[in-house]
C-alpha cells in the first residue's frame, strides 16, 4: 500500500501516520530524512544532493524524484509505504506520476485555519527536555512552568500567530493544489489502463481515534 498523507501544519499529520505505520507495517518516508541519508550515502545522487544544499539552493524536483525513485526501490518499500511533506508542489507530483511511480491512497487532513492557529499557538515546551505542553488541552501543573524541573516553558518562533498563517499561506499555494491535483485524478478514473490513486478528504477537526477509524476505512 502506496500511501501520501497531506495537510497544513497542525492538522495532525504526524499522529496519523504514526498509526498508519503501525496497522499497515510500512516506513513513514519524509523528503529530509531520504535527502541526508542519500548525501550521508556518497552516492552520487548524494553527492549532486549536498553540493547544492551546501550552496543554499534548493535541489531540483528532477534530483529529487531521483532519490525518492532510490529511496522507495529498497527493501523495507516492497509492502508499501507512506510519504510525508512530498510531494509539496503540483510539479512534483505531476513529476511523479511521469516517473511511474504508483500511488494507491492519497488522504487529505482538512481543519479551518483558525482552529490550527489556536491549535499550534498554545503550545509550550520545556527546552531541556523537549516535553510539550498546551496551555488549553495539556496544560502544564503550574502555568508556565514544566512539570518536571520547575523550568519556565517557551513558545517557540513557529507557533506564533504570525508564523503559523504564513505557514498556512504557503501550504495554500503550494501544496494545496496538489490535492486538488490527484482529486481530480481520481474523479477522471482509469486512463490508458493506468488505475489512479484513491483521493480521501478527512475532516482533521474531529478526535484522533475518529480521525484514525475514518482513515483507515479509506485505506481498506
Amino acid at each position: 500500500m502506496n500511501v501520501i498523507l497531506l495537510g497544513p501544519p497542525g492538522a495532525g499529520k504526524g499522529t496519523q501516520a504514526q498509526f498508519i505505520m503501525e496497522r499497515f507495517h510500512i516506513p513513514q518516508i519524509s523528503t529530509g530524512d531520504m535527502l541526508r541519508k542519500e548525501v550521508a550515502s556518497g552516492s552520487e545522487l548524494g553527492l549532486k544532493a549536498g553540493e547544492i544544499m551546501k550552496s543554499g539552493a534548493l535541489v531540483p524536483d528532477e534530483l529529487i524524484i531521483d532519490i525518492v525513485k532510490h529511496r522507495l526501490s529498497e527493501s523495507d518499500c516492497q509492502e508499501g509505504f507512506l510519504l510525508d511533506g512530498f510531494p509539496r508542489t503540483l510539479k512534483q507530483a505531476q513529476a511523479m506520476s511521469e516517473a511511474g511511480i504508483l500511488i494507491n491512497h492519497v488522504v487529505e487532513l482538512v481543519v479551518p485555519d483558525e482552529d490550527i492557529v489556536n491549535r499550534l499557538s498554545g503550545r509550550r515546551v520545556h527546552e531541556g527536555s523537549g516535553r510539550v505542553y498546551h496551555v488549553l488541552h495539556n496544560p502544564p501543573k503550574q502555568e508556565g512552568l514544566d512539570d518536571i524541573t520547575g523550568e519556565s516553558l517557551i513558545q517557540r518562533n513557529d507557533d506564533l500567530p504570525d508564523t503559523i498563517r504564513q505557514r498556512l499561506a504557503v501550504y495554500a499555494e503550494q501544496t494545496r493544489p496538489v490535492a486538488q491535483y490527484y482529486m481530480a485524478l481520481d474523479t477522471a478514473g482509469v486512463r490508458g489502463g493506468v488505475i489512479p490513486p484513491k483521493y480521501t478528504r478527512i475532516n482533521g477537526t474531529d478526535s484522533p481515534a475518529t480521525v484514525s477509524d475514518q482513515l483507515f476505512k479509506a485505506l481498506s
